[in-house]
């Protein structure tokens, strides 16, 4: 196992009617000016947003909203952000929605907090030395931005996705009510509970430490949110259901499922980065698609992770050679995608690339993570191109 540090500062409040103790929180945490930062749709729909601002009413707190965010959130409405927060002298963000209001949230944080440009931390040119203080209210559990130090943007020009990571971007508090999941689309719900298992499948599958307890709570982790995403989506309204989904993506990407490895392979994320980036796709639909193509080009080199998820998350038979078991997890993992609709190649995901396209991916991502990046196996620009083919 390897040293680790491991920090979670943000406060959780889990359960129904949470999103009624919004002031308070705000209030804690020293907020008196707040932007209010939301996408639309169902926040809207569902009557959210006007009892968030109600409650933000009652109890005497100035507050201003900017809505708007999309998923795969873009550059333009973070600048617009920073600008409205500048003038209004806000002091406090609050997101409400899923990982696209969070995201950029958090980058808006950092352009009040920062002189410059903020994309300049996206591109990896500079590193932060602050961020304003934010809160979130949870609406999709997916990417786990409500308690990690991650967010993604995507810059319209170029048509560019970058993710940036830093402790001054964790949230101060978490408002988490299952029953807020409800009113998602099946799609969306199987998108997140993709993305979940993702964010601990990244930091499973490494060549790089590992600790007992860390691996048995990473694949308990998985096995639940695997499980419950078969619930759901026969049943949508299963709050017990929902709560598990919910409490495991924050957990999945806090830190929690890596403690004692290297940090993690992170290479599905970085190819569908590329895949958001360009065709402006599901996150989670996106990571499905090229999980695949990325796990049969480099088991081999990392064959122990595999053999084990295939036995302790798939329920692989222990018959045959390693190798063997390995490509039965792969099957098996593939097979839980289709189960929950979502798709396991680019076509499926109903993108039909062409070969200069892949080209351009590829190259776009081997810019974006200086070279090579990889744990399970490291990756250069032509291996990352041999993937995106495979996924067609």
């Amino acid at each position: 196992m390897f040293d680790f540090k491991y920090y979670t500062p943000t406060k959780v409040v889990f359960g129904k009617n949470t999103e009624s103790k919004v002031a308070e929180l705000i209030k804690e945490f020293g907020g008196t000016k707040v932007l209010v930062h939301y996408g639309g749709g169902s926040v809207v729909r569902s009557g959210l947003l006007e009892r968030v601002t109600k409650t933000l009413d009652e109890a005497g707190i100035n507050y201003i909203t900017l809505g708007g965010a999309v998923p795969n959130p873009r550059l333009g409405l973070v600048y617009e952000g920073i600008e409205l927060c500048k003038k209004e002298g806000v002091d406090f963000l609050l997101a409400v929605g899923g990982g696209s209001a969070i995201d950029s949230a958090k980058a808006i944080g950092y352009g009040v907090a920062n002189d410059g440009d903020v994309w300049d931390f996206y591109d990896y040119k500079r590193k932060v030395t602050g961020c304003l203080p934010l809160g979130v209210i949870l609406t999709i559990a997916a990417t786990g931005s409500e308690m990690s130090d991650s967010s993604v943007i995507t810059k319209e020009e170029g048509l560019v996705k970058r993710g940036y990571s830093s402790d001054y971007g964790r949230p101060r508090f978490a408002i988490m009510n299952p029953e807020l999941t409800m009113t998602l689309p099946d799609y969306q719900t199987a998108c997140g509970c993709t993305d979940i298992m993702m964010h601990t499948m990244e930091r499973y599958f490494t060549n790089g430490g590992n600790m007992e307890i860390t691996d048995a709570l990473a694949e308990g982790l998985l096995r639940t949110v695997k499980t419950n995403a078969v619930i759901l989506r026969d049943d949508p309204k299963n709050y017990d259901a929902r709560a598990e989904v919910m409490w495991a993506g924050s957990l999945a990407h806090n830190g929690l499922t890596g403690c004692g490895n290297d940090g993690g392979d992170w290479m599905t994320h970085k190819l569908e980065h590329e895949l958001g980036g360009l065709y402006d796709v599901a996150h989670g639909a996106g990571l499905a698609a090229i999980w695949g193509s990325w796990a049969r080009y480099v088991y081999k080199e990392c064959l122990p992770r595999f053999k084990r998820f295939a036995l302790n998350v798939m329920d692989v038979e222990d018959e045959g050679t390693d190798e063997e078991i390995a490509l039965k997890g792969i099957e098996a993992m593939e097979d839980f995608y289709r189960s929950i609709n979502m798709p396991t190649n680019l076509r499926e995901l109903g993108v039909n690339a062409t070969e200069e396209d892949l080209v351009v991916m590829a190259h776009k991502c081997a810019v974006g993570v200086g070279g090579a990046m990889g744990s399970a196996k490291l990756l250069n620009e032509e291996d990352m191109l041999n993937i995106f083919r495979a996924s067609m």
